[in-house]
């Protein structure tokens, strides 16, 4: 069931999702760049079953039915999400060391976001990530931008946000502006203190697999790596099976699990 919780003076929508058996950790969804609750379909509830873990999944500011970014978007909106926003919902709904699970965009957040909070988090569990923008991820972005205009995704978007048109170009003039060119969060990689699972399709079509390689280099904590074949920027779409599969090994050998 949604319900709604205020954060920095935002309304954002939430959900959980599964119920959590002794000893598992609450596991926090962070969506991609034109995602939301709904976006993830049913992969919250399949991984929640498979693990038995609590799991919270919500619109971040200006996605799904949640309030929008006060102000335009800044090359920096990832890290204002892990570093001031993401601290104050975990806050206000009582989350303590949850396993974050991100996708894209919200991947990113939760490298940020574990690199600079090493004691906040029990892991990391990252799909397609991004550490760096790479010439692929621009040229994936500008085929997506053809796309948009030329097809019916601007309304298939708009079912899934109050403001789709500005869910897509926030995203897609923010990460092709010359702003951005120098965005990296390599340094926050040697930050996080906890394991990391990082899955990523080998026909990505907006990065190579050096996004998650470097990950494995850079982070102190134990990495394991997901490569998958016959898939592309969503692996928990592509792949589900394969990505439950690992998501519940990795958290087996977690401490606490």
């Amino acid at each position: 069931m949604r319900e709604w919780v205020e954060v920095g003076g935002c309304r954002l929508e939430y959900e959980w999702v599964g119920v959590a058996k002794p000893g598992c950790p609450t596991l926090v969804f962070l969506h991609e760049g034109l995602g939301c609750i709904a976006v993830w379909r049913d992969f919250p509830q399949r991984l929640a079953d498979a693990t038995g873990c609590r799991t919270l999944v919500f619109s971040r500011r200006g996605y799904g039915n949640s309030d929008p970014v006060p102000g335009p978007r800044t090359a920096r909106y990832m890290h204002e999400e892990a570093l001031e926003v993401l601290p104050c919902l975990l806050q206000a709904l009582g989350v303590e060391q949850p396993v974050l699970v991100g996708h894209s965009d919200g991947a990113s957040i939760a490298l940020i976001h574990a690199g600079s909070h090493p004691q906040g988090v029990a892991g990391v569990v990252v799909l397609a990530p991004h550490c760096w923008v790479e010439a692929e991820a621009l040229a994936g972005i500008r085929r997506a931008g053809q796309v948009w205009r030329e097809t019916d995704w601007p309304q298939r978007l708009g079912r899934h946000h109050r403001d789709g048109d500005r869910v897509f170009h926030d995203w897609h003039d923010t990460w092709l502006s010359e702003a951005f060119r120098d965005w990296n969060i390599e340094a926050c990689l040697a930050g996080i203190a906890v394991p990391v699972l990082a899955i990523q399709g080998i026909q990505d079509e907006y990065a190579t697999l050096r996004q998650i390689e470097v990950i494995a280099e850079r982070v102190p904590a134990a990495v394991s790596l997901l490569k998958l074949a016959d898939c592309g920027h969503s692996p928990h779409r592509d792949q589900p099976e394969a990505v439950i599969r690992a998501i519940v090994d990795y958290l087996r050998q977690l401490p606490q699990a």
